[in-house]
């Protein structure tokens, strides 16, 4: 009777490799994830750039179509306190403003224009007096196309207005790309 106490079934306990295999697939499934995290790391960084970028186009139209387009000027004032003014005034030739390449705002121009860009500096907390930790700057730039010209001149306007945020490693998986939104107003 002793010796049938001591004798165990095949089926009981967990070995030392069944241990070793369920210890590799959790850290198998642990490394996955952390490709995972780092991606969505990189998502909600780039969206905060996007919404950032978009804000800023849209202060711009919104101060260009509060103006009298064509000859009126406006002035916005970023985050560290720097007033720019926001041109507005078209030419004879009925064009003005940043370079396009294509339909968009050609960001390899060195010198735009003065009065058609900005380098906006956003900060945390954005209380106009530069206390606040840089968050980033962000290169605003527009353009604005007169529509028809000569006797066929209207009081309409193409506007074209693009940011990207500065010295940000493109081609990276951080990267945003520019926002760029089109318009057409009028006074």
């Amino acid at each position: 009777m002793l010796k049938h106490k001591n004798l165990r079934s095949s089926q009981a306990g967990v070995t030392l490799i069944e241990t070793m295999m369920a210890g590799a697939i959790l850290v198998i499934g642990s490394l996955s994830m952390i490709g995972l995290i780092i991606n969505s790391i990189a998502t909600n960084n780039r969206n905060k750039i996007d919404s950032t970028q978009t804000m800023l186009t849209e202060s711009i139209l919104e101060q260009i179509n509060s103006t009298v387009i064509g000859s009126g000027s406006s002035d916005l004032k970023d985050c560290a306190g720097t007033t720019w003014t926001i041109n507005t005034t078209v030419p004879v030739s009925g064009t003005v403003g940043a370079a396009l390449n294509g339909a968009a705002i050609d960001f390899t121009e060195a010198s735009p224009p003065a009065g058609y860009y900005m380098n906006y500096v956003l900060t945390t907390p954005c209380n106009g007096d530069s206390t606040g930790k840089v968050q980033g700057t962000y290169d605003v730039r527009w353009h604005i196309d007169a529509v028809g010209s000569g006797a066929t001149a209207t009081s309409s306007y193409l506007l074209t207005v693009s940011a990207k945020l500065k010295n940000h490693g493109e081609g990276n998986m951080f990267f945003s790309l520019p926002v760029t939104l089109r318009v057409m107003s009028g006074n």
